[in-house]
């Protein structure tokens, strides 16, 4: 039975996924492999195809999803299925883009905050602020520091489009996005479902950019029928 692999995002570490990785911890093997030490999406998941064996159940979140769409591109033979949740396969909005500079700047100069209680609401649904959630995604922006935010904001700015791509991806694939993401655009989701081939959008309500910790329960099931589909 293959690995569930699953890819956090920027500023994120293992604790996106430990609803996930314990759900699944009894059927199957769980890996979230650590993305805050290269330098560049392909370095990332070259990592990740080091560090696994086999074919892998590989589900990406935001910047994992770049990585697990570069994975699924650079070894389409060792990817069974694929998840994206909150990406998109093409590059930033000239907007996007220029925030990410600017953030990256500010962070260069020393003024790095990590994730604020005023940044909240914008990363994740306005229900989860004052709770555990937001206190987690504070924490993993502590845990991880100026020098990881600088160096996955580099490797992001620097990824090359996957869109040419999607219609060449040939397994079953789960796009999926909260209700209430501010940060990556619907339309980006609506996109990858209606290219990749062998693909099903869902819409998580009550959510924004971390549906995995947002709502762990609707993302397990999720996840829980992606690993069954034929």
């Amino acid at each position: 039975m293959s690995a569930v692999v699953l890819l956090p995002g920027l500023l994120n570490d293992a604790r996106l996924w430990q609803h996930q990785s314990v759900y699944f911890a009894d059927e199957r093997e769980v890996i979230v492999p650590d993305l805050t030490q290269s330098e560049s999406i392909h370095e990332m998941a070259e990592k990740v195809l080091d560090e696994t064996r086999g074919r892998i159940a590989l589900a990406g979140l935001s910047m994992g999803g770049y990585v697990a769409l570069e994975i699924i591109k650079m070894a389409p033979d060792r990817v069974c299925r694929l998840a994206l949740f909150d990406t998109s396969a093409r590059l930033d909005s000239p907007e996007r883009r220029a925030e990410r500079i600017s953030s990256l700047k500010l962070a260069e100069e020393g003024k790095f905050l990590g994730v604020s209680r005023k940044l909240l609401p914008r990363i994740i649904h306005e229900k989860w602020v004052d709770t555990e959630v937001g206190e987690t995604v504070i924490a993993m922006g502590k845990t991880l520091g100026k020098a990881v935010f600088i160096r996955q904001q580099q490797a992001i700015l620097a990824r090359r489009s996957q869109a040419p791509f999607l219609r060449d991806i040939a397994v079953p694939t789960l796009v999926a996005i909260g209700d209430s993401d501010q940060v990556t655009p619907i339309e980006e989701s609506v996109l990858m479902a209606r290219e990749i081939p062998q693909s099903a959008l869902h819409i998580i309500e009550t959510a924004g950019h971390l549906p995995p910790l947002e709502q762990p329960d609707a993302t397990n099931h999720l996840l829980k029928q992606w690993l069954m589909w034929q």
